[in-house]
């Protein structure tokens, strides 16, 4: 896929960072020795509140994407890398990612090997979103597979998050674990020549999809998508929509 835009990821940073506080308020205080890593830091949005958590750690952003580490700051040290291929020099307290390794296949065997590089004591806590079949995300599969069937074939796809209670399943062997289910109901405020929740995934899932069109090809996309999201999402009195986004969390102590 093209690099990331951070600017337009950066335009729902409050609502994007409010999980991550969520997750993080359940990250232990008291933890062992070792390292802080934001595994999908992206630009950095909770470099801060990592810090303010833990403080006095050495706090170490991971992410793929150039163009957001370049944004990134308030690390002691940033790594450019697929969060797949990641393996820590030596053993974190704590692994912290926050809306990120939804991009990676094969979850079953991906948490349990992250796990697996803590320290004894350490914590590996994890969102994930689960917004796969809600209409902003299910429109963008029906309409591409429609519009252009040669290039978009959905028969065999399968959600690539898990539900919290699998997550718990898969985890409990390896130590304390609690796994939740939010429901954020976004209130996405009007924009212009665009449906707020289209500016909400253009970012993110919309990415690639638009990456195997031609720009005529994305200009018809973005139409279809547009008037389907207009009877999902109706706007309010003053152009802002409603945008229900589910998100599942995990946080394992081992």
């Amino acid at each position: 896929m093209t690099d990331w835009s951070p600017v337009s990821y950066a335009r729902y940073s409050d609502l994007r960072l409010r999980p991550a506080l969520d997750l993080l308020a359940m990250v232990p205080e008291t933890l062992p020795e070792g390292d802080v890593v934001d595994l999908g830091c992206g630009s950095g949005a909770a470099a801060g509140a990592l810090s303010a958590r833990l403080p006095g750690r050495r706090l170490l952003g991971i992410d793929a994407s150039p163009a957001m580490l370049a944004e990134a700051r308030g690390y002691d040290g940033l790594l450019e890398i697929d969060a797949a291929l990641w393996r820590p020099a030596s053993a974190p307290a704590l692994i912290f990612s926050n809306a990120a390794l939804h991009w990676l296949g094969d979850h079953t065997m991906l948490m349990p090997r992250l796990a697996g590089y803590l320290v004894p004591g350490g914590c590996l806590a994890v969102q994930l979103p689960r917004q796969f079949l809600a209409p902003s995300h299910r429109f963008l599969r029906d309409i591409s597979a429609a519009m252009f069937p040669d290039r978009f074939d959905f028969s065999g796809w399968v959600p690539p998050v898990a539900t919290a209670e699998a997550y718990a399943r898969l985890l409990e062997p390896l130590g304390r674990v609690q796994a939740w289910q939010t429901d954020y109901v976004q209130r996405l405020n009007a924009t212009p020549a665009a449906h707020p929740v289209r500016r909400f995934t253009e970012s993110t899932a919309m990415r690639p999809i638009v990456d195997r069109l031609t720009k005529a090809e994305a200009i018809a996309l973005v139409k279809a998508y547009e008037e389907a999201l207009a009877v999902a999402y109706p706007a309010l009195s003053d152009g802002s929509v409603l945008m229900p986004f589910r998100r599942v969390f995990f946080v394992l102590n081992v």
